[in-house]
This record gives C-alpha cells, sequence and structure tokens, in this order.
C-alpha cells in the first residue's frame, strides 16, 4: 500500500506543473472570458451585466455574423473534402516506399512550419492583380494581358483566403496519416497480397479502418482549425473587402481591440469554444462505432 502511495504522489509531483499551466493559460482564461461575455464592458469603466443579451445580439442584431459564420463552415468543408483526403491520399502513396519517400516527406510539411503572417505574404503576391502568379498563368493560356483582383473583388476574396489555408496543412495531416499507416502491421498486407488483394483493395478493406482513430483525430484537428482561423485571413484580407471574408475570429479582433466592445467581442470569442467542443463532440459520437470495429480487426 505504501508503496503504491509513493508512486501516485510522484505522479503527481510530475503532473502538477502541467496541470498548473493548464489550469492558469487555459482553464482561467476561459472562465474569465465567459464571465465578460455576459456583460456590457469597454475595459476600462463599470460592468454592467445583460445576461444572454451579448450572444442574441450575435444571431439577431449583428448583419455580419451570420457571413462570418457562413465562411467558417465553407472552410471547415474544404478542409474535410479536401485537405483531408489530399493529405491521406499522399500518405498511402508515400508509405508503400516510393524512391524519394524521406525527402517528399520533408517537402510536403515545409509549409506547417512556416509562419502563416509569411505564407498569407506569399499567396498575396500569387494574387496580386498586377504582377500575381495567377494572373500571368491565365494570361499565358488566353494569350492576352490578365488582370484581376482576386482579393479586392467580394465574390473571390474569401475563397482566395481558402485555397492557401487548405494548402498550408495538408502536409501536417499527412505526416500524421503516414504515422499512423506505418504503425500498422506488415502481416496485414502480406496476407492481402497472397489473397490477391489490389493496392486499392489494401487501402480500402485494411488501412483505411485501422485508420480510424487517426482520421478522427485528423478531422478534429481541421475542424477545430477551421473555426478559430484568424492569422492568414487577417493578413490577406483582414476581413474585406465589405466583411466579405469575414470569420468569427476576424469579427471577435474587430469587437475586442478596435471597437473596445470588451463584453461582445468576449461573447464572440467563447461561441467559438462552444462551437469547436459541440462539433468535437458530434465527430467523436460519429467515430465511436467505427473506433469500435477497427480495434476488433
Amino acid at each position: 500500500m505504501d508503496k503504491m502511495l509513493g508512486k501516485k504522489r510522484y505522479i503527481a509531483i510530475f503532473v502538477m506543473p502541467a496541470l498548473l499551466l493548464f489550469l492558469c493559460f487555459v482553464v482561467a482564461p476561459l472562465v474569465v472570458t465567459g464571465i465578460y461575455s455576459l456583460f456590457e464592458y469597454d475595459g476600462i469603466g463599470t460592468m454592467k451585466f445583460l445576461g444572454l443579451s451579448n450572444y442574441i445580439e450575435l444571431f439577431t442584431k449583428d448583419r455580419y455574423f451570420p457571413k462570418a459564420l457562413t465562411n467558417s463552415l465553407v472552410l471547415a468543408g474544404a478542409s474535410i473534402f479536401i485537405q483531408i483526403p489530399l493529405s491521406l491520399l499522399l500518405a498511402i502513396i508515400l508509405a508503400r516506399g516510393i524512391k524519394g519517400e524521406k525527402a517528399f516527406r520533408t517537402i510536403y510539411f515545409v509549409p506547417v512550419v512556416i509562419s502563416s503572417m509569411v505564407i498569407g505574404q506569399l499567396w498575396m503576391k500569387i494574387f496580386n492583380s498586377q504582377y500575381g502568379l495567377l494572373n500571368i498563368i491565365i494570361g499565358f493560356f488566353t494569350g492576352e494581358k490578365f488582370e484581376y483582383s482576386w482579393l479586392s473583388t467580394p465574390s473571390t476574396a474569401f475563397i482566395a483566403t481558402v485555397i492557401p489555408a487548405v494548402w498550408q496543412y495538408i502536409g501536417y495531416h499527412m505526416l500524421i496519416f503516414y504515422a499512423g499507416i506505418k504503425s500498422i502491421p506488415t502481416d496485414y498486407y502480406e496476407a492481402a497480397k497472397i489473397d490477391g488483394a489490389s493496392n486499392g483493395q489494401v487501402s480500402l478493406k485494411i488501412t483505411l479502418p485501422l485508420l480510424t482513430p487517426v482520421i478522427k483525430t485528423c478531422l478534429l484537428f481541421a475542424l477545430t482549425g477551421s473555426f478559430r482561423a484568424f492569422d492568414l485571413i487577417y493578413v490577406m484580407t483582414g476581413g474585406g473587402p465589405n466583411h466579405a471574408s469575414e470569420v468569427p475570429g476576424t469579427l471577435m479582433y474587430s469587437s475586442l481591440f478596435r471597437r473596445g466592445l470588451y463584453g461582445y467581442g468576449s461573447a464572440q470569442a467563447f461561441f467559438i469554444v462552444i462551437e469547436c467542443l459541440v462539433f468535437s463532440y458530434v465527430i467523436s459520437r460519429l467515430f465511436k462505432k467505427a473506433e469500435e470495429n477497427a480495434s476488433v480487426i
């Protein structure tokens, strides 16, 4: 008994620093944000209790919030249906041991380690109306000079930010999938090859089912990352033109640091947290049965 208590004591000692950091820098700010969201507060004067009025205003009076919410859902959809499948496909191809596997693995991961500010500046040059690479390529195929303001036109501004947002983290998810595939015992693949299974059948019947927990993790990262998107969009468009590329993160920044609406901005921030938690729960429930089946294999 004394030995067991001693082990628990050592575990508590090692866990305590991380727990304290988590409480100070994650839980405490969330609690404070949730409290501020219930008040009318400008950061200086007195706080006036409003209850849920800030949240009600988000959906009934804020004319920009529905557009921002829609944009975040579009970005989440692009992450799920474009980013994740591309990452998985690249991981499957690389895991087969192609020539230059290590080099490609590094190249695909390079955008992940580059700052989003740098990525934003890079793609702003690509989408530039006068000397942008995209207009040059289009002009090459049309045979005449092509000029189009991708980032300053409301109909294309947000899509122009979605493309680099999806592109930047393909390598991130690819590396997670790659590690998951490499951890699958080779016995399954050898048995499938003996039975005459093709590469496609092996991927569908063995790799994907056993990768279910990894796929769930990547989906969670992609969804929560989309809902929390801010820096790349802020660099490229600032939420413009005419709020066409707003997402909840840019609206929150504007409310807090430009308009001084700390209570209302906190409500927007806390909504992002709630949104991430709700969708994380939904994804976990959807994958629960699939994970159970994968553990049986």
